[in-house]
């Protein structure tokens, strides 16, 4: 999924390691819009994906060390909105808040998030780690590999958490495919 390839991506990383804010731009810019999709995704609410979003990019350019030598950035810096977008939901407005169901149509672009009301529903009542992976899979397109980089978790646990979450997206799916066929 990483959009550089691998010996210019990592010849950016080592830039962006000794403070080169120029390549840390460059190899965000690969990265922002798989990044906002998620953080959309997950949080639903524009202004909260935005903040994720800034936050993560912030941490992420304060941590790029910690990126291991030969790892992509992409998967890396998905794992911290990820990570950003969970803090967020476990902040004390998300727990006392009452949220919609459904989110009004003037707020997403159905092209760009997920058809049909029902998969959007039953995957916002999937526990967070399964919602992260199957939306970094299916809706950002991430290979299982990428995936599991980015949840910080083995190739095989990934498929697990996305295979237990389609288990429990089979009713929403078979919903939603029978209002399209119907």
């Amino acid at each position: 999924m990483c959009e550089m390839d691998d010996p210019s991506e990592q010849a950016l990383i080592a830039r962006a390691k000794e403070g080169d804010r120029g390549a840390y731009e460059r190899l965000l810019g690969g990265s922002t819009r798989s990044a906002s999709r998620l953080a959309f995704a997950l949080l639903q609410e524009r202004s909260d994906a935005e903040d994720a979003m800034q936050e993560a990019a912030f941490r992420a350019w304060r941590h790029l060390r910690n990126l291991r030598a030969g790892s992509h950035f992409q998967p890396w810096f998905m794992g911290i909105v990820a990570n950003q977008c969970r803090e967020i939901r476990r902040g004390h407005w998300w727990q006392i808040a009452q949220l919609p169901d459904s989110i009004p149509a003037s707020t997403i672009d159905e092209s760009t998030w997920l058809e049909g009301e029902d998969l959007r529903r039953a995957i916002n009542r999937l526990p967070f780690d399964q919602r992260a992976a199957v939306l970094l899979h299916f809706h950002v397109d991430m290979p299982i590999d990428d995936v599991a980089a980015a949840l910080g978790i083995s190739t095989s646990g990934a498929k697990k958490r996305i295979n237990r979450a389609l288990k429990r997206l089979r009713p929403a799916i078979a919903i939603t495919e029978a209002k399209v066929n119907g």
